[in-house]
């Protein structure tokens, strides 16, 4: 595959904007000309993982703190999707975060389990001022 793509966006660290940044997503994926897998179902899974992704930025990372932001680059590379998702807050260990409990009410780790589950690898990691959430997709 030999489109290359980088988007790099930043906005506040407000809900608000998960719509857009989803949508984004979902764009991208649509506009693979030689994905041969399904590009709707590919884009609705991207939309979910950024949603997922930057909900957990903004609410747990960044603890709704209207002063920070998230910061999002998404990027196509040789058969690769990478989304990075980098956020100001003091971090976690993401393979800590057991399988949530489906059957009952605390929805805790839900975002970190589909995110694993849609995506190929999945790493989070301390940066200088933050952290990086990535994300990688093949697509073959």
């Amino acid at each position: 595959m030999n489109e290359k793509i980088e988007v790099d966006i930043r906005v506040p660290n407000q809900t608000r904007y998960l719509g857009l940044i989803g949508k984004i997503g979902e764009d991208i994926a649509r506009t693979l000309r030689r994905y041969k897998g399904d590009r709707e179902e590919l884009a609705y899974h991207l939309n979910l993982v950024l949603t997922e992704a930057m909900t957990n930025a903004i609410r747990h990372a960044n603890e709704d703190d209207p002063k920070k932001e998230v910061h999002i680059v998404i990027s196509i590379q040789d058969e690769n999707l990478n989304i990075k998702v980098f956020d100001q807050g003091q971090g976690f260990d993401v393979c800590a975060i057991s399988t949530p409990d489906f059957k009952g009410l605390d929805e805790h780790g839900r975002g970190v389990f589909i995110i694993r589950t849609l995506m190929d690898e999945v790493t989070y990691r301390k940066l200088d001022g933050g952290n990086v959430l990535e994300m990688i997709k093949a697509l073959r």
